[in-house]
């Protein structure tokens, strides 16, 4: 490997599984999301990982109870730079924080984004993180897309992340997500459980593919909050936390979310296109676009404070783009009918 690895190895014991007993080069390929397959590679060949204390092979099932360490790869920057952004904070103690994530912010540097991070902004503002993801990572234990809003919760010690991320692991924690679609989806309610993985030729985006091709076993509930004919307003639960799996699973029904240039093919919306006045994606000479990201946002979230036993319930205010978005439906909603399939009366 170009990059050394880190001398100090994280360090988790498997909690669960959604059905079936992975391997560990695809269980550690879910775990650690940026980091690509290749990667994952290479550091199982550099005897970088190891379960129970041995080193195994890329093919060992991996069980319930293992206790794995892997050693990633130093960064290679020497420190994260600390930058003066302001954050959001919408619960502080002196063991974790939760932040609500404006559009446009990545959560940590990688390939191509080292710098304006949030990573970078909570160096700044605190001088003790979490070293559980890493040197590049310090204090993450979940991600947002990087034009996905709401919250982000972070560990100010170790000991505090290890009992987050064990709540991840078991899915006690209750994530909630707002999202606008297109269309209007046929059941009221309903689960989508879809494997995602790679899309085999657009690195940036998912798929819905079978298990057996390298899709992971995903779960999401929705909810239909407000039906506006042409579009809907949905409550978004997530069982798993695969890569864009909120947006991979609505399109995979026919519900992308709006904006969503990855997997509706646009990524702006206009009123004169909620009005139907216009063609999908047009921008009107001298009209402002709605929103210009995909309309979702990560609204709530429960879970029980790993250091106090107490339950946390959070919540993070709607931005203005969304705000303003499902203030338009709102007005428009009895104008707003669904348009007519061919050969539907």
């Amino acid at each position: 490997m170009k990059r050394e690895l880190s001398e100090n190895p994280e360090e988790f014991v498997v909690k669960s599984f959604l059905i079936s007993e992975p391997r560990l080069d695809a269980y550690l390929t879910s775990r650690y999301q940026d980091f690509s397959r290749s990667l994952i590679k290479k550091i199982l060949d550099a005897g970088g990982v190891t379960v129970n204390g041995v080193q195994v092979k890329a093919s060992t099932k991996v069980r319930q109870g293992d206790l794995i360490r892997v050693r990633l790869p130093d960064l290679p920057e020497t420190a994260i730079e600390p930058e003066d952004i302001p954050l959001d904070v919408l619960y502080e103690d002196e063991w974790m924080t939760v932040i609500n994530k404006p559009a446009g912010m990545v959560v940590h540097p990688a390939k191509g984004n080292w710098g304006g991070t949030l990573v970078n902004a909570l160096a700044f503002r605190y001088s003790r993180l979490s070293t559980v993801s890493g040197e590049n990572r310090p204090g993450i234990i979940h991600r947002l897309d990087r034009d996905t809003t709401g919250l982000v919760l972070v560990a100010r010690d170790d000991e505090t992340h290890r009992g987050i991320a064990a709540q991840f692991e078991e899915r006690s924690i209750e994530k909630n997500y707002l999202a606008v679609v297109y269309g209007e989806p046929s059941r009221d309610r309903d689960f989508i459980e879809k494997p995602i993985g790679h899309h085999p030729t657009v690195r940036e985006k998912m798929t819905i593919k079978t298990v057996a091709d390298g899709g992971k076993e995903s779960k999401t509930l929705y909810e239909v909050k407000r039906r506006y004919g042409r579009y809907a307003l949905l409550r978004c639960e997530l069982f798993t936390g695969r890569t864009h799996q909120i947006r991979v699973h609505l399109q995979s029904i026919g519900h992308p979310i709006l904006a969503d240039k990855h997997y509706a093919g646009r990524e702006r919306v206009t009123l004169s296109e909620l009005k139907g006045l216009i063609q999908p994606g047009s921008l009107p000479e001298g009209e402002e676009p709605l929103i210009t990201r995909q309309a979702l946002h990560a609204h709530t979230l429960a879970l029980v404070h790993p250091r106090t036993g107490k339950r946390l319930e959070l919540e993070a205010p709607i931005p203005p783009d969304l705000t303003r978005l499902i203030a338009e439906l709102e007005t428009m909603a009895p104008t707003l009918v669904p348009k007519k399939r061919p050969g539907k009366p």
